[in-house]
């Protein structure tokens, strides 16, 4: 079973993409900032991490920015989700170091397949 991790400081965005992700056979932690993100890193290893840009005490970027210094860390597939959508946005994420950057709403199916690839899982 892979390990996910979703960082977002909305309730109901994490309870969305948990319930999601669960039923399709991911197991998900969930953490509301970047230091909570990067905390929960340093406790378990994830397959993935799902990261929004905009949180308090420390945003999505830097989050990124900081795991991808740490030689532990720095392998861990992210993918950044925001309702940020213009194109300097993801140029930040990808500067950052995500491997990925989706506009908000992601479907479910979407999700399930960006998870299931960015896993290195191959899709059904």
């Amino acid at each position: 079973m892979k390990n996910i991790l979703i960082v977002d400081d909305a309730a109901m965005v994490r309870r969305y993409y948990r319930d999601v992700l669960e039923a399709a056979g991911f197991a998900v932690d969930e953490a509301i900032n970047g230091i909570e993100g990067i905390e929960a890193t340093h406790r378990r290893q994830y397959d993935l991490l799902c990261v929004d840009v905009n949180m308090p005490l420390m945003d999505g970027y830097t989050m990124i920015r900081n795991l991808r210094a740490e030689a532990r860390t720095q392998h861990i597939p992210a993918v950044m989700i925001s309702t940020e959508t213009q194109s300097h946005d993801a140029t930040r994420a990808y500067e950052a170091g995500a491997n990925l950057y989706l506009p908000k709403p992601v479907t479910p199916r979407e999700l399930v397949t960006l998870c299931t690839l960015l896993c290195g899982e191959a899709v059904a």
